[in-house]
């Protein structure tokens, strides 16, 4: 039976590439600040979060990316999607790639993401936020959905 907080959610999460490294933000520790309903505190994580009514899931990669790190993204695909899942909440996130950005990645919203990196992608960090790991899978693979 279905609790009044059990209800699948939507989110984005963009890839951005430069020079074969793609930019991660480390999520703040404290899981009341970390801002995931998935509980990723701790982790690394693309720039995205919850689309809001009526936005394009282009619309909500440009809003999310600059409001996390000061990002212009240009020229944005859909490359996958994914169903995250676990036992604090479920999403359907949908994984954009930018093409093009402008600016330097800045930590806009310190609260919740401490620190802009760019990891190379043969070399990512161990603690991935579970959804930006899978979309970085379906990138290397070249698959649009992988079941899990």
């Amino acid at each position: 039976m279905l609790q009044n907080n059990q209800k699948v959610g939507v989110g984005v999460g963009v890839l951005i590439l430069k020079d074969n490294k793609v930019l991660l933000g480390r999520r703040h520790a404290d899981p009341l600040k970390a801002d995931s309903e998935l509980n990723g505190e701790g982790t690394w994580t693309m720039p995205g979060g919850k689309m809001e009514y009526q936005e394009t899931f282009e619309e909500a990669a440009i809003r999310e990316t600059f409001e996390e790190n000061g990002l212009i993204v240009r020229k944005i695909s859909v490359i996958c999607i994914n169903n995250d899942k676990n036992e604090f909440a479920h999403f359907v996130t949908i994984g954009l790639k930018a093409e093009e950005f402008e600016g330097e990645p800045q930590v806009k919203e310190p609260d919740e993401i401490v620190e802009w990196q760019w990891f190379d992608l043969n070399d990512l960090p161990k603690n991935l936020f579970f959804p930006s790991a899978k979309i970085l899978e379906n990138y290397k693979l070249n698959k649009f959905y992988l079941y899990t």
